[in-house]
This record gives structure tokens, sequence and C-alpha cells, in this order.
């Protein structure tokens, strides 16, 4: 009977260890099998790694750098891959033996006529839990899914705190150009303003065109202001994100050399789902996905028969009445089988609950797939049409800038009017301020694509590094 009961016990647990109790871990990627915006270059060019040295110097890298030190969103990243580290930890251990050691000492009598006797008692005592259905493999698996989706959202956190630098850092250089073109603008009206003023004064103009000549001056002066200003707050926020001193890092800003526009400086794969694997996000959410199958094989697990062993091994000495006497024990057992009969429907619902939670772990992945090729197709659509209008806005330039020097001849000469003159100044002032917006809105989209491809992240290089890399 005992036999029967054991070989059935045996038979159970060899079925259910080859039983699924894991749904999926890894869903296709529902996407286009092409991108439906141009590609730049045609895809061709270098990797993202050197990306920073190449469009922003020495000074921009640096900048990122010591961003990236200070961000708390990265050192928060890093605590988690540090906590994800201590569970993974602590999820091997379940497929170990545990092994203990006991100690104790007694001294006294023990039985009537019996002389007093000292007992030194020392052993070992392993115990097993053998993992025949898997789940604390799942376990172990899922916890290292964790550590690798924190370390891939360690990277994400400083690609979006590079990015944020890059993109202050840009604006700033397009500020301070912005703020050249106004200046210059102001300085030319603030002329305008003096002759128009010494012509009235002689009687050559009426007193209303000196009028119109000081308030367009009042107004360069004004927009010189407020782009001073906005200057200032792009400096404040790269001084809050680097944490610099504000007076040493308008020195080195001053000095520093930004390219006017960016060229070829990544490549795209022609393949969307290629570049979505590359992005830290989804495989984060990819690892989630991991973690979540586990839990659900966890659940399951817990619904099935469950196999220990234990052991132990020991040694007794014995002193009375002047003899001692010494004795080694050991024992191999028992093998406890636990059989999980009734919990009011407790299990069912541990189950149920996990399921529910992997469902939206699903949810969440394949959003971030649709959220990332959205990212890149955006990012591509505003990189192409920058480059679409620049020839445009250059020939705009170049029209109203021979229109304003023309028209500030025939003023000088008085054949053309104050309202001329300032009708050709806002044009040209107009078509500068486009170049240099579209030129920003370039360098944008390049860092939106950096972004949006996974800033130089590769799942297959993953490591377990608890420091940023440059």
């Amino acid at each position: 009977m005992t036999s029967r009961f054991i070989s059935s016990i045996a038979t159970i647990l060899t079925l259910s260890a080859c039983t699924s109790l894991l749904p999926p871990t890894q869903v296709p990627m529902v996407v286009a099998t092409a991108w439906q915006a141009p590609l730049p270059h045609q895809g061709s060019v270098t990797a993202l790694s050197d990306w920073w040295q190449k469009q922003g110097g020495v000074l921009l890298a640096d900048l990122v750098l010591a961003a990236q030190e200070v961000s708390p969103s990265v050192s928060q990243a890093l605590s988690r891959i540090e906590a994800a580290r201590a569970s993974q930890a602590a999820a091997r251990a379940l497929l170990l033996p545990g092994l203990s050691a006991q100690a104790s000492a007694s001294r006294g009598v023990s039985q009537p006529e019996v002389p007093l006797a000292t007992s030194l008692q020392a052993g070992l005592l392993a115990t097993w839990e053998l993992d025949l259905v898997g789940a604390n493999r799942a376990v172990s698996d899922a916890a290292q899914a964790q550590v690798e989706g924190s370390q891939a959202q360690w990277h994400d956190a400083r690609v979006a705190v590079a990015a944020e630098v890059a993109r202050l850092y840009f604006s700033l250089s397009s500020c301070t150009q912005e703020l050249a073109v106004l200046r210059r603008d102001a300085t030319s009206r603030q002329e305008t303003a003096r002759l128009t003023a010494i012509s009235a004064a002689a009687g050559f103009v009426a007193p209303s065109v000196a009028a119109m000549a000081r308030a367009s001056a009042a107004e360069a002066n004004s927009r010189v202001k407020q782009q001073v200003a906005a200057c200032d707050l792009d400096t404040k926020g790269l001084v809050a994100l680097t944490a610099l001193v504000e007076p040493d890092l308008r020195q080195k800003l001053a000095l520093a050399t930004v390219p006017s526009a960016l060229e070829a400086i990544f490549s795209i794969a022609n393949l969307p789902a290629q570049v979505v694997s590359q992005r830290p996000d989804v495989f984060a959410a990819e690892r989630d996905l991991v973690l979540a199958s586990a839990q659900v094989g966890s659940a399951r697990a817990q619904q099935w028969p469950r196999l220990s062993l234990s052991g132990s091994i020991g040694a007794l000495r014995v002193r009375s009445g002047g003899e001692t006497t010494d004795l080694s024990t050991w024992s191999f057992g028992p093998l406890a089988v636990s059989l999980p009969l009734f919990d009011a429907g407790q299990r069912a619902a541990n189950v149920q609950a996990a399921i529910a939670s992997y469902q939206s772990a699903l949810l969440v992945y394949q959003g971030k797939v649709r959220q990332a090729v959205r990212e890149v197709e955006e990012a591509l659509v505003s990189l192409h049409s920058a480059d679409a209008r620049a020839v445009d806005a250059e020939l705009a330039t170049q029209g109203y800038g021979a229109s304003l020097l023309a028209t500030q001849s025939r003023f000088d000469q008085g054949l053309a009017s104050l309202i001329e003159l300032e009708d050709a100044r806002r044009n040209a002032l107009a078509a500068e301020s486009s170049v240099l917006a579209l030129a920003l809105e370039r360098k944008l989209a390049w860092v939106a694509l950096y972004r949006a491809v996974g800033g130089g992240f590769e799942p297959a290089r993953l490591t377990l590094a608890t420091t940023p890399q440059p």
C-alpha cells in the first residue's frame, strides 16, 4: 500500500513537471514592414555611440556627463538595479539546499540515581525543496529579467537626460544667434530714428515720421530684452541639469563652437522591428512581461504537490561520572510531499490575479512598441520637413536681405518712405529668424530621433554595470 502511494505521488510530480505553467514570454511585434517616412541619407552613416562628440563638441559631451552624474532619475535607476540584484540573489537561493548549524550544551541530572552529566551537541541540518514543477527556476529567470529590465531603464534615464541637455544646448545656441540678429536690427532702427529726428527738426520730414521711427526703435529694443531673457532661461536650465556654477558655465558656453547644421549622424535600420527592439523602454517592458509570466507560473505551482527533502548529521558528547561517551548521528529524510486540498479558492484567486497582471504587462508592452514606432516616424517626418524647407528659407533670406539693402539705399536718398523701409526690415528679420528656427528644428529633430531609436542601447551587449559609461 505504501509503495503504491509513493509510486502514485512520483507519477503526479513527473507529470506536473512536464506541464507548462508559464504563459508566453515573447510576443511578436506587430509593426509595419518598412518606415512610411523617408529615411535621412537613405539610412546610412555612423553609429549612435559618438553622437554627442560629433555634433556638439567636447562641451556638449561634458555637459551630458555632468547632468547624468547628478540626475535624480539616473540615481533612482541605479538603486533599482541594486534592489533587483538583491532579489535575484534571493531567487537563486531557492534553487539550492539550505544548510544551518546547531550547537547546544547542558548540565544536570536527567534520571534519578544517575550522576551529574554534561552534554555537548553539534550538528548540521540541510533542507531542500525539489523544484520538479520548475516554479523556483521560473522565479530565478524572472529575477534575471528584472535585473536586465532595470539596467535598460537606467540607460533610458541616461538617454532622456542627454536628450534634454542637448535640447537646451542647441536651443541656447539658436537663441544666441537670434539675439545677434535682433541686436543688429535694433542698432539699424536706432540709427534710422536718430537720422529721422534730425530731418524732422530741420523740417524735411513730418513729426509723425520721426515718431514712427522712435516707436520702431523702441520695439526692436524690447525684442532684444525679451530674447536676452529667453537665453537666460536656457542657461539656467542647463545650470539646473548639470549642477555647474553659472559663471563658469557661461564662460564655457561663450568659448564653445556649435555647428550651424548637423549632418548625417547615425543609421536607421530599414525594418522598424530592428529599431524598436533597441529601445530600452521596449526592452524593459518585455522584461516586465517575463516577470509577470513567472508570477503566473509561481501562482499555478502553488496548486501542485510540492516535494521537500531534509537531512542532518551531528555529534554528541556526554560526560558523566568521570566517563566520556562520544556519539555521532545522521539522518536522511524525511522526503515530504505537500498536497493542497482545500483553501476556499485562495490559490485559484492568486492565479487569476497573476494572469490579470500578465495581461496588463502584455498590453503595456504592445503599447510601448506602437509608441516607439510613432516617435521614430514623427522624428523622421520632422527631419524630412526641415530638410525640404531649408533651400526655400535660404532663398527667402537672401531675397529679403537684398530688398532691405535696396530700400535702405532709396530711403537714404529720400526716394522711399519709412513705411517701406519698415516693411523691408520686418520681412528680412522674419526671414533670418525663420532660417535660425528651421536650423534649430532640424537639430531638435535629430535629438528626438536619437532618443526614439534607443540612444545607442544594444540589448545583446547588456551589462550589469552600475556606473555610467561615457
